[in-house]
């Protein structure tokens, strides 16, 4: 049993609740009047048939909160919709971690979610923490969003799938390291040259594809960078997960690493 000062990851159900996650969510991501991410009677319909909605709590305060809902395929999937913690309260884990044992109790096996490619500290959350792939490369997918995360970019997002029982998941929910090793031969497809994107090779087994570190600095400090870093990872990640190539990790919190040859590996 948790005690009052640790980490309590719990499902809600009342509007009270809800209400406390859309002040949290306002906090974090600051959208336009009327542009608010969800809203607690969305929550509340999600929550009364029968979805995902839980919040994390510290000193019984609010610190993280996530709402998903099943998706297709039929008994197979939850999405994610959307997730929101403070910082530095080890909210973002605990809350996956809780969202993993309410999927498999209710008898699914995946769960997805979308993110901005872009973010390194989201990448390295994503597939080095977590064990998840990106799947999908989706340009524009939310169209035109104003809040203060946003705002000033194209709203292009990679579809990220967590299956939940697989062995390199297993082993990252329990922690456990797993070194991401690049083979020889392994090119350059996007590489970083003082802050600016350089394509380069896509056609060998292995192709690392890298993002900025910073694009939430950039977007303000360089808003032409960071617009040449957003179509230069849809073309060169787009290009190769649409050409049947398989991301297989993020390396040194810096670049993916996709494989040509991963995606017959799966088929096999």
């Amino acid at each position: 049993m948790s005690g009052p000062h640790e980490l309590c990851v719990r499902e809600l159900h009342a509007v009270e609740e809800f209400e406390d996650v859309c002040r949290l969510f306002a906090g974090i991501w600051r959208p336009d009047p009327g542009g608010a991410p969800i809203t607690a009677e969305m929550m509340r319909a999600l929550s009364h048939a029968g979805n995902y909605v839980a919040g994390a709590y510290r000193h019984d305060r609010l610190v993280g909160a996530s709402v998903g809902f099943v998706a297709a395929p039929p008994r197979r999937a939850l999405h994610s919709h959307i997730t929101g913690t403070l910082a530095g309260q080890g909210a973002g884990f605990a809350l996956k971690l809780h969202q993993r044992e309410w999927a498999l109790d209710h008898g699914l096996d995946t769960i997805t979610w979308t993110y901005d490619p872009l973010v390194r500290r989201n990448a390295h959350f994503n597939l080095t923490k977590l064990g998840a792939r990106p799947e999908e490369y989706l340009p524009a997918f939310y169209g035109t969003m104003a809040d203060a995360i946003n705002a000033g970019d194209e709203s292009d997002r990679v579809l990220a799938v967590w299956r939940l029982t697989s062995p390199h998941v297993l082993a990252a929910v329990r922690r456990e390291p797993c070194p991401m090793e690049i083979p020889p031969g392994a090119v350059t497809g996007l590489g970083d040259d003082g802050g600016r994107p350089v394509r380069g090779r896509t056609d060998a087994e292995t192709v690392l594809v890298a993002v900025p570190e910073d694009i939430e600095t950039l977007r303000v400090a360089d808003p032409a960078a960071a617009r040449a870093w957003r179509l230069a990872l849809r073309e060169v990640l787009g290009d190769l997960l649409r050409d049947g190539a398989r991301v297989t990790g993020f390396h040194d919190k810096s670049c993916y690493v996709a494989r040509r040859s991963a995606f017959r590996e799966q088929l096999t």
